[in-house]
């Protein structure tokens, strides 16, 4: 045998181990659920099916809450109830630009939420004419101020005979929940508040939000200025590696979602809010003198939010005592972009004001059941 056909011989040898074997064991056929006389190149992956995610939108899902609709003296609100009515209440107000679903839905069935809210029930207010579907304000409609929407917070604690609530909003709706707070302070046992600002409006963000208010009033149309304006007011300065995926979405939403007539005159109230003149007092003797917010504090901002220094301001003016600062990093939207770090934190201040939470482990909540 020649030294070439010895080589070959061994070529064909390591190519015939690398092959897959012609035949399959007893159990091998049985997990494969074929005949074990078959080949491996005729068993067939019959029961496999291609499933795809769903898009994600920003519309209501179903089963996310029960609505209600309540007169007030300052107009029609819609209110979302998620949970037993019978458990504490957690109170919830929205963002300009947003509603309870976009602004909520997605942060509330994150799984360790729908965890936490079996032992709280929900009430989300939604601002006069943001919610989906809204009809376009009549021009007579006057649009509430935002001491006049905290008024509005009243008639709903009264409507479902809340004794005290949790506070939670973002944006204006933290303003909102702020003036509630400061107005009835017997009605509220604590506050988380994101991206909340206690100064009214500066000179720059009056004039820049005051020109979107009057476009989107008299057009009657989202404009580019004011898309790229909400996208920052919601996620701050963009980059490559921020959830592309996400602000797309976001971007398609205030495009085709939202009604321009009645969300001009939402930020025309926002721009004209008054400071809520709250003042730190450290000297126990003075501290019923002054105005200031006496229940707990969650303040809450994101590290790429532009809101950063506003709620540095914000908690320079807090009760040191009762009041807690947290930026959390990789993020501008919270609620959205970390939705785990922002529901544990949220955990940990309701036990610190005595609530006895009773989380049971995530593999007993039931399948497809939102609350």
């Amino acid at each position: 045998m020649t030294y070439n056909n010895v080589i070959y011989k061994i070529r064909l040898n390591r190519d015939r181990s690398k092959r897959m074997p012609t035949s399959i064991s007893m159990e091998e056929a049985a997990l494969l659920g074929c005949n074990p006389s078959e080949s491996m190149d005729e068993v067939e992956l019959k029961n496999i099916q291609l499933s795809f995610p769903s898009p994600r939108t920003l519309t209501r899902g179903p089963g996310l809450a029960t609505e209600d609709r309540i007169e007030t003296k300052f107009g029609t609100i819609l209110i979302g109830i998620q949970g037993d009515r019978s458990k504490p209440a957690i109170l919830t107000y929205h963002d300009i630009g947003l509603n309870y679903v976009s602004n909520f839905q997605a942060f509330f069935n994150f799984v360790d939420m729908r965890l936490l809210l079996q032992n709280f029930c929900v009430y989300h207010v939604n601002a006069p004419g943001q919610e989906e579907g809204a009809a376009t304000l009549s021009d007579a409609y006057i649009f509430p101020t935002m001491d006049q929407l905290a008024e509005q917070i009243l008639e709903v604690v009264s409507h479902y005979g809340l004794k005290r609530i949790v506070g939670f909003g973002v944006g204006a709706g933290a303003n909102i929940l702020c003036r509630f707070a400061l107005s009835y302070p017997d009605k509220v046992d604590a506050l988380c508040v994101l991206n909340c600002l206690s100064t009214q409006t500066g000179w720059i963000e009056w004039g820049y939000q005051k020109l979107n208010a009057r476009t989107l009033r008299s057009k009657g149309a989202m404009t580019q200025g004011v898309l790229d304006y909400l996208m920052w007011h919601h996620f701050g300065n963009m980059n490559e590696e921020r959830n592309h995926d996400l602000t797309h979405v976001y971007r398609q939403y205030f495009e085709s979602q939202v009604n321009p007539t009645n969300l001009g005159m939402f930020i025309d109230s926002y721009i004209r809010r008054t400071d809520l003149d709250i003042t730190r007092e450290l000297d126990p003797m003075r501290k019923k003198d002054v105005r200031t917010i006496q229940m707990s504090v969650l303040n809450v901002t994101g590290a790429l939010s532009p809101h950063v220094d506003d709620t540095v301001t914000f908690n320079g003016r807090l009760d040191p005592v009762n009041s807690t600062w947290m930026k959390i990093q990789d993020c501008g939207m919270v609620l959205e972009e970390q939705p785990a770090k922002l529901s544990e934190a949220f955990r940990l201040f309701l036990q610190g004001q005595g609530y006895a939470i009773k989380l049971f482990r995530k593999n007993s909540l039931p399948e497809g059941k939102c609350f």
